[in-house]
């Protein structure tokens, strides 16, 4: 059964399809949490699979879970890891108390939460900025950053060409990184 079907039966009040939902998405969600943990996070306060089961774990524990279909899934998915990895940046925040801010230029994929809590805390608020001006530029790094999907899965889940995700990827991550290095 597809995503979708059983994202339909779950919406229908079908709680049994969560269990069948979990072993098609978990493949690309411990991808995701691969990515975004990245190789060099051993010490991490959360490790992929950790990041893989809160993640799914906050989004089977809605009280009305209405996934429209897959791409709403998966952006759903998105913010619920975002959140998670702000979260941890929080405290790891938190911890420092006032620890001084030293600028440093990254690619997106770079970023890793135990080593630059401020700068995903501050690209967090920039996509709240963003989101504001533009929400399917905010989608569109939501999908590809916390994700991780390709320019074309991201056009598949959100129907539009693979041409106009190649240019807002383009634009968001212009924006963010400008905005990202006048925070820091």
């Amino acid at each position: 059964m597809e995503i979708t079907q059983l994202l339909t039966k779950i919406r229908g009040g079908d709680n049994q399809a969560y269990n069948e939902l979990y072993p098609l998405v978990y493949d690309k969600l411990k991808a995701v949490a691969m990515q975004q943990l990245n190789k060099e996070y051993p010490n991490s306060a959360i490790c992929k699979t950790e990041l893989v089961h809160e993640t799914y774990g906050k989004m089977v524990d809605q009280d009305v879970a209405s996934y429209l279909d897959r791409a709403h899934f998966f952006a759903i998915a998105a913010r619920s890891m975002r959140q998670i990895l702000v979260d941890i940046a929080r405290k790891k925040n938190a911890a420092k108390r006032g620890g001084n801010l030293s600028r440093v230029d990254m690619e997106l994929q770079d970023l890793q939460a135990d080593q630059h809590a401020e700068q995903i805390l501050a690209l967090h608020e920039l996509l709240i900025r963003l989101k504001e001006i533009d929400e399917r530029l905010c989608t569109v790094v939501e999908l590809r950053f916390f994700v991780g999907l390709s320019i074309e899965e991201t056009s598949k889940v959100l129907n539009i060409s693979t041409a106009t995700v190649n240019r807002d990827w383009l634009k968001a991550r212009a924006w963010l990184y400008q905005h990202l290095n006048e925070k820091i």
